[in-house]
């Protein structure tokens, strides 16, 4: 443990900013609120670098992906509103589960294999699973998917394992946290969802 608290005194100043503003993204997402892709567009060019610098090549390469869904994500959650400004929440039919789930297996395998075989990447198999996975939920949540949040709740978990084993501790944190968030972000967004269901708000 002192271990472990002497490792995260010793975190960057950058590493723990872009933590900082990470969680804000979550917790606005949360809330709905479109100054969350504001956060997210600031925390992403900061990890995109220090992902970089740790030799995680495929969470340096979600980066860039996180940059483009933010500003994607504020556009649609901008037009996507009811005439009270409440972004409007989707849901997906089983038969898009299970082939966004296939997807990302085999593209976290075929990456991870590409990885292993050519580069010095940490982790190649889990940096796969977690880059994909971050893919297909940061898209759902730019559409407004509720479900996002449970697919998080997977993603999570395996990313803050692997950036505990790369020395990422802060963000290692701030996973842990988002773990939390998430769980709280389904119920919230399964609340309102239904009530605008109730007020016949089409998705």
């Amino acid at each position: 443990m002192e271990k472990l608290l002497a490792q995260l005194i010793e975190t960057s100043p950058w590493e723990a900013g872009a933590a900082l503003l990470g969680l804000a993204y979550l917790l606005l997402a949360v809330r709905r609120n479109l100054l969350c892709w504001l956060c997210a567009f600031v925390s992403t060019s900061v990890y995109l670098v220090l992902f970089a610098r740790a030799a995680l090549y495929m969470q340096s390469l979600l980066q860039v992906f996180y940059l483009v869904m933010a500003v994607y994500g504020f556009i649609d959650w901008r037009k996507g509103r009811t005439a009270d400004g409440e972004v409007v929440i989707r849901s997906w039919t089983a038969t898009q589960h299970v082939l966004v789930a296939v997807a990302v297996v085999v593209a976290s395998v075929v990456n991870g294999w590409l990885l292993a075989h050519n580069t010095d990447a940490a982790a190649p198999y889990v940096d796969s699973f977690v880059t994909w996975g971050s893919v297909v939920t940061t898209w759902m949540v730019a559409r407004r998917v509720i479900e996002n949040w449970l697919y998080w709740v997977v993603v999570d978990a395996v990313a803050a394992w692997l950036y505990f084993t790369q020395g990422l501790l802060a963000t290692t944190l701030l996973f842990v946290i988002y773990l939390g968030i998430v769980v709280r972000g389904y119920f919230v967004w399964r609340r309102e969802q239904a009530q605008q269901r109730l007020a016949g708000v089409a998705a």
